[in-house]
């Protein structure tokens, strides 16, 4: 039998009981028109329909490696460490991708080699797949450590294509022989931004996006984004993980990333129709740096306004934010959509 080519790409794809998305999240794949890929499938522990859902794709670019639970991270380093390709693509189970996205991140890859880290905006999807019309439009260009602090312009775990020799520089040997970690398995959440800190710190690699929207992000009430408050206690300790590296530019932009952390917390409070804490949470976030008033005023207005609007009856906040959603798509394309 011949053997495959090796890929250029590895597709990384952590599964835990994503029997809803799985097979949508694959096809997205299969269908990229760049077509010198491999998959990585980690069962991370599922007990549900998703491997059974997975076997219905024969495609021999797919592979399959199970483990117990080690969580997100713990996924994601295993499909890292039996990748064969030069660049790593990782994908969410419940995300999915534009055809054309990995075209475009290995053209970008190639044509720059001081770039480490490729990214892309990212539009919002509802649980059924729907365009929610909002989306993600972070900075693509001139990306510095104050930027990854406080901004986080990769956005999301499914935008962003990695040079495994910039993945296989910053990781470490753990207990386990053989054993690599890239990604932080101590943390449950806010793994990624760890990454992207302790990436930017080491001052060898660049951060640049492309301008297309090519990654569809899930949004949903369910999951890691359920629980605020566990997540911004995460985000703390993801935080606290660097801060001795640099003491003194944490302590500079520490509590402008906090800031700006709990901010989009009440943006996701406001989308769990959880009025009182998305109130919270846009007051904790003023007391705690008011710069992010005068640097974003925009959306740190409408982030406020919303909050409160969101006290209103929920039929009526739902009519409003319906309409909300018709008036910005009859005025923007969706290139042009900005996150609220």
């Amino acid at each position: 039998m011949n053997k495959l080519p090796l890929p250029m790409v590895t597709v990384v794809i952590p599964m835990f009981n994503v029997e809803k998305y799985i097979e949508r999240c694959i096809i997205s794949v299969l269908e990229q028109t760049f077509k010198n890929f491999e998959v990585i499938c980690v069962d991370d522990g599922c007990s549900d329909n998703t491997l059974h859902i997975l076997k219905q794709f024969t495609d021999p670019r797919i592979r399959l490696i199970k483990q117990q639970n080690r969580g997100l991270a713990g996924a994601r380093n295993t499909g890292i460490q039996a990748a064969k390709g030069i660049y790593i693509a990782l994908l969410d189970s419940d995300d999915c991708w534009a055809s054309q996205k990995l075209t475009e991140h290995v053209a970008h890859l190639n044509g720059n080699p001081q770039v480490g880290v490729s990214y892309c905006p990212s539009l919002f999807i509802d649980e059924k797949g729907n365009m929610t019309g909002t989306g993600q439009f972070p900075k693509l260009t001139k990306i510095d450590f104050r930027d990854i602090l406080c901004r986080n312009p990769i956005g999301n775990g499914s935008a962003a294509v990695i040079r495994r020799r910039l993945l296989t520089d910053i990781s470490t040997t753990h207990q386990e022989q053989g054993r690599r970690y890239y990604f932080d398995e101590t943390l449950r959440q806010s793994e990624d931004i760890e990454l992207w800190v302790r990436i930017a710190l080491s001052n060898k690699w660049k951060f640049e996006g492309i301008s297309t929207p090519l990654t569809y992000y899930r949004i949903n009430g369910g999951g890691l984004s359920a629980d605020l408050q566990k997540q911004f206690a995460s985000w703390t300790l993801a935080m606290s993980k660097n801060e001795q590296t640099n003491i003194q530019l944490f302590n500079q932009l520490l509590p402008l990333a906090r800031a700006y952390q709990l901010r989009y917390l009440a943006r996701r409070a406001i989308h769990s129709r959880d009025s009182y804490q998305a109130i919270k949470l846009i007051h904790r976030a003023l007391f705690e740096q008011p710069r992010i008033l005068f640097e974003e005023p925009k959306r740190t207005i409408a982030t406020y306004a919303c909050a409160l609007l969101s006290l209103l009856p929920r039929s009526l906040y739902s009519r409003l934010e319906s309409l909300a959603m018709k008036w910005i798509g009859q005025r923007q394309t969706a290139v042009d959509i900005k996150e609220i």
